[in-house]
């Protein structure tokens, strides 16, 4: 996702590429990293510098990209510890290897999925020698997901209308290379179960976007109401993957749907970004359903329309104009408007006591037994 400007004529010093929702750091002058030659600018971000032939260049921030990518794969690591059933009746220790394999396979698929959609974006950027920096992981402990995603830092103005749209582009369809097999792979090892409203423990439904479940029923046939998809490590990186590629498609300003719809039709797309905003507000009004709030106010303080390209006026052709609708038309079946539920156990204050002996047990297991159902919501 490239984040630049607050206003369509507004020009900033710097493009931002997002995983999932842009963000960025400012510079440390104590940081050891090579700076190219030049002049700090006086924009808002500190990465970028203008050489002395005037183009811009972008500080490779080596240690920085390296702690937070590690730091990326602890919390995703230790989200993905539950992100799989564990079978009942184990010892302690049974439990820990279930839960560090569940962990380590989730970890590994996610990561691959947001250093090959980030990948897409750089080495395009270095193909066009547009200034773009190493992907920076956002590590999100305490999440479910561990992560919100990575941003990369690229200068702006410098690509062309047919530039910035391979730029845009070019993330989405190489995350999805590894999403859709490792959602596949997952949906082939997932089973079901009958929902019930009175088990022990919080259960985390997480909505399912129309391709998933199309999966589900290819797998396992029509799906009655309460019957839920069990989540597994690989099911979850793919769910991830999907929604993560998905919400970048939104055709808003910064995100990579952004990008997408502005090289396609230009200045027309501001229409469709104010049209989006506010149908987006007022669904989330009418429904009470506020999970992406967040997303839209920084969306719209960073900017919902895009700025111009160095030259909007280079033609696309028509492959690549196919090429982008179909693309955007993935947010249709990728995106799910109900991303997370959360359901409380119910209070059932006559219910007898399980035996000490078994209270003990319980208790004793390590906290890494929360159930997380893939739901065909």
């Amino acid at each position: 996702m490239n984040n630049t400007p607050n206003s369509p004529d507004f020009h900033n010093d710097s493009d931002w590429n997002s995983s999932i929702s842009p963000s960025f750091s400012e510079p440390n002058s104590g940081d050891e990293e090579k700076v190219l030659e030049g002049e700090l600018l006086t924009g808002s971000h500190g990465d970028v510098h203008r050489a002395r032939s005037g183009r811009p260049v972008v500080r490779q921030r080596k240690w920085l990209t390296l702690i937070l990518f590690l730091a990326t794969c602890v919390t995703t690591f230790l989200a993905g510890l539950s992100s799989g059933p564990i079978p009942a009746g184990l010892d302690e220790e049974a439990v820990w290897q279930v839960a560090i394999s569940n962990g380590v396979t989730y970890a590994g698929c996610l990561m691959l999925i947001l250093l090959f959609h980030e990948m897409g974006h750089y080495l395009q950027a270095v193909r066009y020698h547009v200034p773009a920096s190493y992907p920076y992981f956002i590590p999100f402990p305490g999440s479910p997901f561990g992560t919100m995603g990575a941003v990369i830092v690229q200068g702006a103005h410098v690509a062309d209308r047919k530039q910035m749209f391979d730029i845009a582009i070019s993330g989405p369809l190489a995350g999805l290379i590894i999403a859709m097999p490792v959602a596949c792979f997952g949906v082939q090892q997932s089973e079901t179960m009958v929902l019930d409203d009175a088990a022990d423990g919080i259960q985390l439904i997480f909505g399912d976007p129309l391709l998933l479940q199309w999966m589900y029923t290819l797998k396992h046939g029509p799906l009655p109401e309460d019957t839920v998809v069990i989540n597994n490590p690989l099911l979850f990186a793919g769910w991830v993957g999907i929604f993560i590629t998905a919400l970048n498609l939104i055709p808003l300003g910064q995100l990579d749907g952004g990008h997408i719809l502005y090289t396609l039709i230009g200045r027309k797309s501001y229409i469709i970004n104010g049209l989006i905003v506010l149908c987006g507000v007022l669904a989330m009004m009418w429904f009470r359903e506020f999970s992406y709030m967040f997303l839209l106010i920084l969306i719209i303080l960073m900017g919902p329309f895009h700025p111009p390209t160095a030259n909007d006026h280079v033609p696309l052709g028509i492959g690549r104009a196919l090429l982008g609708w179909v693309t955007l038309g993935f947010m249709l079946i990728g995106f799910t408007p109900t991303p997370l539920t959360v359901i409380e156990p119910e209070e059932q204050p006559d219910q007898q006591q399980p035996p000490a002996a078994a209270i003990q047990i319980e208790n004793d297991l390590p906290q890494v037994t929360v159930r997380i159902i893939a739901s065909h919501i």
